[in-house]
């Protein structure tokens, strides 16, 4: 069984190894912090491009919701906030961490895509389950000497389909 919280890849890819701590780690513990100051240098401003699938299979449905960065880091940070206003039954760090994956990192000089999967739950004090099940598709490029996140496509289902 793997440990949630151990980067999959070795230091030697240290390529992928770096793009995982950035959109696994950082990204965690930053949203758990409702901290962007974390996380706000793992973006390229100029240019970025997020899309909000919707949760919806079919591309039709699928939202330029957020057509700048700044965009993105109001509705990032409404979510963190409304996030941490609630109360878990679990360690929340524990659950996200143990509910993500970030396999898949396709890398082509300095581009990479990065695919990164939740599939799991976080129980609240009052009984409910958060489901948590998305994935994101992020697109990176090696932007002064590190990765960096330049545009996604999220909020897919997982898995994609009908």
């Amino acid at each position: 069984m793997r440990d949630p919280l151990q980067n999959p890849f070795p230091l030697s890819d240290g390529d992928r190894h770096s793009i995982w701590e950035m959109l696994v780690r950082r990204d965690i513990d930053a949203f758990l912090a409702a901290d962007w100051a974390m996380v706000a240098g793992d973006f390229i401003e100029e240019g970025f491009i997020g899309i909000d699938g919707r949760r919806e299979a079919n591309p039709d449905h699928w939202r330029l919701s957020f057509p700048s960065l700044a965009a993105y880091r109001d509705e990032w940070l409404r979510q963190a906030r409304d996030f941490a206003g609630q109360s878990f039954a679990e360690d929340a760090r524990t659950a996200i961490f143990a509910a993500t994956r970030l396999e898949g990192v396709e890398i082509s000089g300095d581009l990479a895509l990065a695919r990164k999967k939740f599939d799991g739950s976080i129980r609240k004090v009052d009984g409910q389950i958060d489901i948590m099940k998305w994935q994101t598709v992020y697109y990176c490029r090696k932007h002064e000497a590190r990765w960096k996140v330049c545009g996604f496509t999220g909020y897919l289902p997982n898995p994609m389909g009908n």
